[in-house]
């Protein structure tokens, strides 16, 4: 039995995160993908409900630690990073550094992530017929594109958001980044810098391992 199940969906770009962090940890997991909506396998039927009264993916187990039951993607990361980083490869040590991380982390997390997926449901999984509503929060991704280019093209940024190396801020923007061909955003063409961000971040061995299997990248 792995040391931990994780509840995750092919599409949802949180459930990937996760992924994405215990593989560069190293640490082993099984994984239970859920389906949207109120049907036999989703995320709203009582059983589900059970573990996460919200009823979203992700969802954590740790069975190392009693089974230890943690949702949201931000305080599953945290927790993952405090407890299995002693050498501190995605997380520092020092509470400075760790503040100038969570910076990043919670753009991600309460910006970033959040208005992305506002502007995938009003231009794309509504048909765009709020037109107004999509205009104004694909062009908040577009600026936030352009504050994270500027952080990223920093001169002491060596790529990196903060700290000259990657960390889970870095990492909590991957699959979000990777989502926004679904607004016609080419950010090779009209981001390069980010770009060759989330391609460094592709080429590392637990992401690599993290996305076997991938399917929701298929350019639906």
């Amino acid at each position: 039995m792995a040391q931990f199940t994780l509840y995750s969906h092919p599409v949802g770009p949180n459930g990937w995160k996760v992924a994405q962090v215990l593989c560069e940890l190293g640490l082993e997991y099984e994984t239970i993908m859920k389906d949207f909506g109120d049907v036999e396998n989703g995320m709203k039927t009582p059983e589900f409900e059970a573990i996460n009264p919200n009823g979203r993916i992700p969802v954590l187990i740790d069975h190392s630690a009693g089974d230890l039951i943690i949702w949201e993607s931000g305080a599953i990361i945290l927790y993952l990073v405090k407890k299995y980083d002693p050498e501190h490869k995605l997380y520092p040590a020092s509470l400075e550094e760790q503040a100038l991380v969570d910076t990043w982390f919670f753009f991600q997390m309460t910006t970033y992530g959040p208005y992305t997926g506002q502007a995938v449901w009003f231009k794309v999984l509504t048909g765009n017929e709020n037109p107004k509503a999509s205009e104004r929060y694909v062009g908040e991704v577009h600026r936030m594109c352009k504050v994270i280019t500027k952080q990223l093209e920093k001169p002491d940024s060596k790529g990196w958001l903060v700290l000259g190396k990657c960390t889970i801020a870095d990492l909590s923007f991957l699959q979000w980044t990777r989502f926004l061909y679904r607004l016609e955003i080419d950010i090779a063409k009209e981001y390069p810098t980010m770009n060759s961000w989330v391609e460094a971040m592709l080429a590392f061995p637990g992401v690599k391992k993290s996305t076997e299997g991938e399917v929701w990248m298929g350019k639906d």
